[in-house]
């Protein structure tokens, strides 16, 4: 085989140390780091390491709710939004315009000659945004405000149909206000800075004026209006008998503060129905109901109606209605507007960071919720502002970053909804399309040069130390995702060191984000090859580490979809060098694998394992882990938390898999060390499930009665443990009694 892992961890310079650690940190409690116990372990120690009160024993839990929490999320990504697929993103030569609002058919600046800083609106450009507009549900509203205070200011942002609005707004209004007087047209303004100045006159009457500012890092013009310029400038318009709009973003600096207590400011145009954009323009004002019923038919079998709801802004109706209108491929033209991709694409064009903090910000934001999608603003919210504190070199201050008064303008893919439609409960964030998040993540990690370290440690801290299993696992997630684009990378960049580490979550997360990256076709048979690399060589600590990792990778999807090549890894890694320390994660991937359906498979490598039947470790190891696997209540909803009372999936199979499980319990009962194990786990059958379920104790008593019948001493051992537990003076038991007699009465 190959080297899948190349140069060891401990030479790579990304790696924090040979083992994934960073020494500065400290422990999960806040103390040191942990001492490696990840050393050759005994029997006496492994075992002890199973039990529920084990030295790492919550640890282990919680690694185990956060697997299987990333395991529903790692399946999710396997089967969801089918006919969708993220394309190679692109990268664009030429100039990409983001110009907010619909200035289609033609551009104003195209439309006449500039004068005194003003462009002329050519009536056939006019015309065409006023043919076509769907009015917002706020337009009446707003017209009145314009016509009574000759000053609207639409603080809202890019892809709102904010320029539309703005040229019906004015259209309308001079046609609201007539005079005596020749009207003066509609100009747009080229240099806004003069007209919001001190000493700008209006240089025609009975006109409209729209000003557009798109504020930058060189231009704040929009954050510098205050309530009183824009009095001043009202008056000035008004005493011409104009009207004036500005079209603006949402409002920042004095304008936000004047937006609190201004008439003139408008920070929403509210919704707007974007089929009936798409009706408008393909049928016309009023649509005859037979072709407003096909129009419909044809929206919804070509999935617009999903593009239209992912992404709610006017040009994406106006697009479908061209399509329509041309005679286009609306499929096509559907399947390229809905390409995660693009959209990605488009949108990090916007925040590449050359504008300044508040792109960073924005960026450090779409990546926390791509990451917890699903989570609450407030968990969103405080992993971004810690991963834009390690972009951001002077961090920012605590009041200088308010990613919610951003959140609608700069995050326009992302919904943000109570769970369940529940009023009192907390707003979860989520994307509109189920395939932006992987998006977000794989263009930051593939073109965000600067964001890979930050990110890498990012996502570390939060599989190491996030309090909460559902954070861990998400975060694992997303390292798997990341690792997508470059497998190999990855594994030097982050896998390898995360699989050594001396901690069981970011093992955890190492697994999980390999089973993740093992969902890419391409990359499956890369990663099964890793990890029987790692469950094969090797005799140092950090190799035990990654031998462990290799046994806990396959405990969920990826074994499940291959469970006799996990088994095969899963065997690799109990007979790792007569070590007993990689029995806990054996035990633990088994009776996963039982959980989700393999207990076939399973009981038949236990018995192929164990086929010596002698004193040898490996025996041992084997018997001991068909034991846990015994005891392990059946989860049967996919969570890693059992259902009080439920008994184990063995028993509950016991009639369908009786030849197998009489055999494995005949040799985990006939001798030591594993005896004294394998009578201490049928009495919890029998006390805790039998006692109490006519089913179980029927199950049960076939089973002991097929034993009993083997030829050898199993009839006298039963007898006499059957015995001795229904006479315990200290704790005796009817059950055992019972089942005593069904063995006594064979023939």
């Amino acid at each position: 085989m190959s080297d899948i892992t190349g140069p060891e961890t401990a030479d790579d310079p990304w790696a924090k140390d040979a083992t994934g650690e960073d020494p500065s940190l400290p422990g999960p409690e806040g103390g040191p780091a942990a001492p490696d116990r990840d050393g050759p372990v005994n029997e006496t120690e492994a075992l002890r390491l199973l039990t529920p009160s084990g030295p790492d024993a919550e640890e282990q839990d919680e690694a185990h709710h956060a697997a299987s929490i990333a395991d529903r999320i790692a399946e999710r990504l396997r089967e969801q939004a089918p006919g969708l697929s993220i394309h190679n993103l692109t990268l664009f030569n030429d100039t990409v315009s983001f110009r907010g609002g619909l200035a289609f058919g033609g551009s104003p600046g195209e439309s006449g000659r500039a004068e005194g800083g003003l462009v002329p609106i050519a009536e056939d450009v006019q015309n065409a945004q006023v043919e076509h507009f769907v009015p917002p549900t706020r337009y009446p509203e707003i017209l009145d405000a314009l016509g009574e205070r000759r000053l609207v200011v639409l603080a809202v942002g890019p892809g709102s149909g904010r320029y539309a609005t703005a040229v019906n707004l004015l259209a309308e209004a001079l046609a609201l206000h007539p005079t005596d007087a020749p009207s003066g047209g509609c100009h747009e303004v080229t240099k806004p800075e003069a007209v919001i100045a001190h000493d700008w006159i209006p240089p025609h009457k009975n006109a409209g004026y729209l000003v557009a500012l798109e504020e930058t890092a060189q231009d704040t013009t929009a954050r510098d209006l205050d309530l009183n310029r824009l009095r001043a400038t009202a008056a000035k318009v008004a005493e011409t008998h104009s009207f004036m709009v500005v079209v603006t973003g949402p409002p920042q600096g004095a304008l936000a503060r004047a937006a609190e207590e201004s008439p003139y400011i408008c920070v929403e145009l509210g919704d707007l129905d974007l089929v009936e954009v798409v009706r408008h323009r393909v049928l016309g004002p009023a649509p005859q109901p037979t072709e407003a019923a096909r129009l419909e038919r044809e929206l919804t079998a070509s999935r617009a109606l999903d593009a239209l709801r992912e992404q709610p802004r006017p040009e994406v109706a106006v697009r479908i209605a061209r399509a329509l209108c041309t005679g286009r491929d609306l499929a096509a033209e559907i399947a390229r507007l809905r390409d995660p991709s693009g959209q990605v694409h488009q949108w990090f064009l916007r925040h590449d960071g050359r504008e300044g903090r508040e792109d960073a910000a924005d960026i450090c934001f779409a990546l926390s919720a791509a990451v917890h999608e699903g989570m609450g603003y407030l968990t969103v919210a405080d992993a971004a502002l810690k991963l834009h504190a390690a972009v951001v070199d002077p961090a920012p201050g605590p009041a200088t970053v308010r990613f919610a008064t951003r959140l609608t303008h700069e995050q326009p893919w992302l919904t943000m909804a109570p769970p369940d439609g529940s009023p009192n409960a907390a707003p979860r964030l989520g994307f509109r399309s189920p395939l932006l998040p992987q998006a977000v993540l794989s263009y930051a990690w593939t073109h965000l040069d600067g964001y890979r370290a930050p990110l890498v440690d990012w996502l570390r801290v939060s599989v190491w130390r996030a309090p909460d299993p559902a954070v861990r696992a998400q975060a694992a997630v997303a390292a798997g995702i990341l690792a997508w684009s470059d497998p190999h990378h990855a594994l030097h960049r982050f896998l390898k060191a995360w699989a050594g580490s001396k901690s069981v979550p970011i093992r955890q997360g190492a697994a999980t984000a390999l089973a993740v990256v093992a969902q890419r076709a391409e990359h499956t048979a890369w990663v099964w090859a890793l990890l029987e690399q790692w469950v094969g060589t090797g005799d140092s600590a950090q190799d035990r580490r990654l031998a462990k990792t290799a046994a806990t990778a396959v405990r969920g999807l990826l074994g499940r979809q291959d469970p006799g090549r996990a088994l095969a890894v899963l065997r690799a890694a109990l007979d790792w060098r007569d070590d007993w320390g990689n029995l806990a994660p054996v035990a633990w991937s088994a009776a996963r694998l039982i959980d989700h359906g393999a207990e076939r498979e399973v009981l038949a490598a236990l018995l192929d394992w164990s086929a010596p039947q002698d004193l040898s470790p490996m025996v041992a190891k084997t018997l001991s882990v068909f034991l846990f696997t015994a005891l392990q209540p059946h989860t049967g909803d996919g969570t890693s938390v059992p259902s009080v009372g439920r008994p184990p999936r063995l028993l509950t199979l016991a009639p369908e898999l009786t030849s197998q499980l009489e055999e494995l319990w005949a040799r985990a009962l006939a001798r030591k060390p594993v005896q004294d194990r394998a009578l201490e786990a049928l009495r919890v059958w029998i006390d805790q499930y039998a006692s109490r379920d006519h089913a179980a104790f029927g199950s049960l008593r076939t089973l002991l009665t097929g034993i009993a019948r083997r030829p050898g001493k199993h009839r006298q051992r039963l007898d006499y443990w059957l015995a001795r537990w229904a006479a315990d003076p200290a704790r005796s038991s009817p059950t055992a009694a019972r089942l005593l007699h069904v063995v006594r009465e064979l023939p």
